[in-house]
């Protein structure tokens, strides 16, 4: 293969590639049936012709194939009065006219073939445009269901990365960051109320336990002295136990 031949082939292919890529299917519908219209336009007018060619050729050949029956009928008149040159002569004339008449009805046989083929292909032509018109409006309907179904697959795949879902990021971060705001600025500004019946429970509790501590305090000091009262009644006692022990051992003396 010469280089000019590769060449040639890389350019139709780049040039298919453009096409295809530039083919737009609603467009090229819309387009596909102006041109079938056109074509029909133009095919109504050659109907229309052949229709008029074949009435001009309807009329010549009626007027002929008159002529040729006018003709014959002077031939007998005139073999009748005898007049056998005149009835040739006319003869002559009804051939003449016959003959023609005969050409012109093979044409118009011919142009009525014609005709019907046109009529047939116009039905035909016709037919197909209202066909491809409801094609056009339902291929129309799936290339474009089809194009928004690319655009939500492409929103889809790029819903991650999007400006949109970033900005929703930022924004999320950014009330993050205020309520942590809110929250150590509340810890530094004050107590609330909150704040102030805990203190005051934490302080009850101080104080009623040290009320126990004063309790248990008072409570211990009053049991001493009942403690040295019982000690003394012991000592007490035992003085005159051994009192009456000493007399018990002068009377064994004794």
């Amino acid at each position: 293969m010469g280089l000019f031949d590769r060449l040639s082939r890389v350019v139709r292919a780049n040039i298919n590639d453009l096409v295809s890529k530039a083919e737009d299917p609603e467009k090229v519908l819309e387009q596909a049936v102006i041109d079938m219209q056109e074509d029909l336009v133009q095919l109504r007018q050659a109907v229309a012709r052949s229709i008029a060619t074949q009435k001009r050729t309807e009329q010549q050949y009626n007027k002929n194939q008159s002529e040729a029956n006018t003709w014959q009928q002077r031939a007998q008149l005139a073999l009748s009065k005898g007049d056998e040159n005149l009835a040739r002569e006319a003869l002559v004339r009804k051939k003449s006219f016959a003959d023609t008449a005969a050409s012109l009805k093979a044409q118009l046989d011919q142009q009525s073939n014609q005709v019907t083929t046109l009529k047939r292909n116009l039905i035909a032509l016709e037919s197909k445009i209202s066909e491809a018109k409801t094609k056009k409006d339902m291929l129309r309907a799936r290339a474009n269901a089809a194009k928004a179904n690319k655009q939500l697959q492409d929103s889809m795949n790029n819903l991650g990365t999007s400006s949109a879902m970033g900005a929703f990021e930022r924004m999320e971060d950014k009330v993050m960051q205020l309520e942590a705001e809110s929250e150590t600025a509340a810890e530094l500004g004050g107590t609330g109320i909150e704040q102030q019946f805990a203190a005051l429970e934490a302080g009850s509790g101080v104080d009623d336990e040290l009320a126990a501590m004063k309790a248990q305090l008072a409570g211990t000091s009053a049991q001493t002295p009942q403690l040295e009262a019982a000690d003394t009644t012991s000592s007490s006692k035992d003085a005159v136990i051994d009192a009456e022990l000493d007399e018990l051992r002068s009377q064994l003396d004794n």
